[in-house]
């Protein structure tokens, strides 16, 4: 289990400022391209709002959503519709979802959590493993959140794991909480999973 940095307080200029740090030293290297995955949900968006406006190299950046809901990407519900909204007119270019997806090596993998522990759309009810051979599954949470009811396409352990950093934002005490006991592996809810089976840096803002 790979050591976890909890950071406090914060801003989403603070986030976007970290994000950009990692794109900025991933750049560095002349040439390929740099994918970082992204979540969705409402948390996320104002950091994207900020760090689209970095001055980057945006033409070499490939962003993949961690998960989307099985959706067209003009329906409100869709993650990749608006990440698409904001990432490609700066340059960027984003990756579609599906269960024949490749996801490359991440420079940063960068998630949310849920009160119950999930990740990307890792719910606890779809048991996900570290050693799952896929890396993108569609999965039916159960309960269906009753916000978004619909199957979800998302991003494996493996896959997630397959990155340079690992980047958790967190709101509330009842999450923290969740986290820090996963972290420490007292429970084994989804996140948990995926910290035990880390290597790379973590970091969360909580």
């Amino acid at each position: 289990m790979a050591d976890v940095i909890i950071t406090e307080p914060f801003s989403d200029a603070d986030i976007a400022g970290f994000i950009e740090k990692v794109l900025r030293q991933a750049l560095a290297a002349p040439g390929r391209e740099v994918a970082i995955s992204v979540p969705g949900g409402s948390t996320p968006f104002p950091v994207m709002r900020e760090l689209v406006q970095a001055d980057l190299d945006w033409a070499r950046i490939v962003v993949w959503p961690g998960d989307d809901r099985v959706v067209p990407e003009d329906h409100p519900a869709s993650n990749t519709g608006k990440i698409r909204a904001l990432f490609e007119p700066v340059g960027a270019r984003v990756a579609t979802l599906s269960e024949q997806a490749v996801p490359p090596h991440f420079a940063l993998v960068w998630l949310g959590m849920g009160a119950d522990g999930h990740i990307a759309s890792l719910f606890p009810n779809t048991d996900p493993r570290a050693d799952d051979p896929q890396a993108v599954r569609r999965l039916t949470p159960d309960p269906l959140p009753p916000e978004a009811p619909f199957d979800r396409l998302t991003l494996t352990i493996p896959a997630l794991l397959d990155s340079d950093m690992l980047m958790f934002v967190i709101r509330g005490a009842d999450k923290g909480a969740v986290f820090e006991a996963a972290a420490a592996g007292l429970n084994d809810l989804p996140v948990a999973r995926l910290l035990a089976s880390a290597d790379q840096p973590v970091t969360c803002f909580t």
